[in-house]
């Protein structure tokens, strides 16, 4: 298969979808790929390096949408690029449909066959791609945090984790997922004190072991939530549905009985954000302000470290990519795992939860070849 890796666009996105690494992976099991000029400058990847690894180097990202029958990204297609898409295309990604009907509007129009990277699934029920980018946004949130709550960004000039003699900054996770456990895993080695709420008792039980009395967890009733955030310096927003918009969790009237200066995290913005007053922000311009509350809320987390992020997504995308390389569409009918990955095709929302976000059917045909 002709693999098309082009380079990312969107604002201070530096991710790659194929480091010079997996290339070379594709290129020993047959497959040809064709890399846009410049595309790893973020990760510190040469033009030479692809040629290295096996790769074919264009100039522009019209050869390679005109090229590929596989394309392989990290974000969600932009409007210049979706609309290159053409009918029986594969598009490999991140996508985040649920909160982004415009993008939908596009990947139909176009006929081509998308997989979402966050709604691919695997034998224990988990998310095996979205896995690897939550570990690093729920890291990334805490030092995010750290930065808002200081005085000059906006914040009540709290140091997370105190120091002897003054108290620390209360973190409040709301998620107990893998966003939330490495936000939290973070937190407590800085010293914060930490409390993590979910609606599933079992996990709650393995968080308390896992973190052997250093947090405190609870479930999240409307009155546990306004308790914790109402006391909170910061909280962390690890809310997720798969395929589907988050939850608003954290409503504005809550905002106004936060203390001034406290600082929320919104890590599922891509997904529309579990804060009512939460809209996606860029590493550009990361922060706002609502009600006194700082609103930290990048749509793009592990995009602030592309090296770490591209090296430890392409370790989980590898053995996808390669099936579909070598099978295409049919690595989808056969796989149950990438069949939950299919969000559009031929036309059609294939992922029912995707199509009930944006108030559209999902047919039961609808991944017929």
């Amino acid at each position: 298969m002709r693999v098309g890796v082009p380079k990312e666009i969107k604002i201070h996105e530096y991710r790659v979808g194929l480091t010079p690494g997996t290339v070379r992976e594709y290129a020993a099991a047959g497959h040809s790929v064709v890399v846009e000029t410049n595309a790893g400058a973020g990760i510190g990847a040469t033009d030479e390096d692809y040629r290295k690894a096996g790769a074919v180097i264009a100039d522009t990202a019209t050869e390679i949408f005109a090229a590929a029958d596989m394309i392989v990204k990290v974000k969600e297609p932009q409007a210049r690029e979706w609309s290159q898409l053409r009918e029986g295309q594969i598009i490999f990604t991140y996508l985040h449909l649920a909160p982004d009907p415009e993008q939908a509007k596009g990947l139909m129009a176009s006929g081509c066959t998308a997989i979402a990277y966050e709604t691919v699934t695997d034998a224990k029920g988990g998310l095996p791609l979205l896995a690897p980018m939550s570990e690093v946004a729920g890291r990334l949130s805490i030092e995010a945090a750290g930065s808002a709550l200081k005085r000059s960004a906006g914040g009540r000039g709290i140091l997370l984790g105190g120091v002897p003699g003054v108290v620390p900054a209360r973190v409040v996770v709301i998620g107990g997922g893998v966003v939330g456990t490495h936000a939290a895993r973070m937190a407590v080695g800085l010293g914060a004190e930490v409390t993590i709420l979910d609606r599933s008792i079992p996990r709650l039980r393995e968080l308390d072991e896992l973190f052997t009395g250093r947090v405190r967890t609870r479930f999240p009733t409307t009155e546990a939530i306004e308790q914790e955030v109402f006391a909170a310096d910061v909280v962390i927003g690890a809310v997720l549905v798969p395929g589907a918009s988050a939850p608003k969790l954290v409503t504005r009237e809550m905002l106004k009985s936060m203390r001034r200066g406290s600082v929320v995290v919104d890590v599922a913005i891509d997904q529309g954000g579990c804060f009512e007053t939460s809209r996606p922000t860029t590493h550009a311009d990361p922060t706002y302000e609502v009600d006194g509350i700082i609103h930290y809320c990048v749509a793009n987390m592990p995009g602030a470290v592309p090296l770490t992020s591209s090296q430890a997504l392409n370790n989980a995308t590898l053995p996808f990519g390669l099936a579909i390389a070598s099978q295409g569409f049919a690595a989808v009918t056969q796989d149950p795992h990438l069949r939950a990955g299919l969000n559009v095709h031929r036309g059609r929302i294939t992922n029912k939860a995707v199509a009930e976000s944006l108030g559209l059917s999902c047919p039961p045909d609808a991944i017929a070849a």
